[in-house]
């Protein structure tokens, strides 16, 4: 999943994609409400987290913009300002979820899941054959068991369970595992993929490659009865 983070704090923002990366999610920054839009326009985020403070154009335009587009990405808003008027505000026109400065990254990170997932409209378990991955507790399960992935392996299933039996491109990989400055090659997403096969193959869970095109989920075979 993609995160558009609108902060112009560099501490925070530095905070947010470190914290926000190391749980697998694909993270952008935009330091002011102008790159912040643009962003907007130009790509497609899971996730925009707005500061209402931003410099030269203020986040609450820069939400206004979003929803006249109808646009429909979640809107997490983080601000200083704590008074009712500014939570209705910010609310009133389209944010779906507010916390106020400053705040404990557990809670942020938990947040995140939740508006992440009501948009998707899925179960917070995913479920492919003996694999079983919690979106919630970001932890795959094969058997019941606990599967050791790094944070890339984490962000692969999660794109890749969530479409399952259709074809995943390598572009889109990349797309969905990967913010603006990170430099990831086919050839990287390549080696993630044979990362993560040799961890699921075990369990009898099956990455298909298509030549040339990209990656496939397959779904898992019927065991017969004897």
């Amino acid at each position: 999943m993609r995160i558009l983070i609108a902060e112009d704090d560099p501490i925070i923002a530095d905070g947010l994609c470190r914290t926000l990366r190391a749980s697998g999610y694909a993270v952008d920054r935009a330091a002011n409400g102008l790159d912040a839009d643009t962003a907007l326009v130009a790509n497609t985020y899971d996730l925009l987290i707005l500061d209402l403070g931003l410099p030269k154009l203020p986040g609450l335009e820069v939400l206004k913009r979003l929803r006249a587009r109808n646009s429909t990405v979640p809107v997490l808003i983080l601000t200083a300002m704590d008074g009712t008027e500014d939570r209705v505000r910010g609310l009133d026109l389209g944010a779906d979820d507010y916390m106020v400065k400053p705040f404990e990254l557990p809670e942020l990170e938990a947040r995140v899941r939740a508006l992440t997932r009501r948009s998707s409209g899925s179960s917070p378990m995913m479920y492919h054959g003996p694999l079983r991955y919690d979106q919630v507790g970001r932890v795959a399960l094969m058997n019941g068991v606990p599967l050791d992935l790094s944070a890339r392996e984490l962000g692969l299933l999660e794109v890749l369970i969530s479409r399952a039996g259709r074809l995943v491109s390598k572009d889109q990989l990349v797309d969905q595992l990967c913010g603006w400055g990170e430099e990831v090659s086919h050839n990287a997403i390549e080696v993630y993929v044979h990362r993560l096969r040799k961890k699921l193959e075990p369990g009898g869970v099956r990455i298909a490659t298509v030549r040339g095109l990209g990656y496939c989920l397959e779904k898992p075979q019927e065991v017969s009865g004897a």
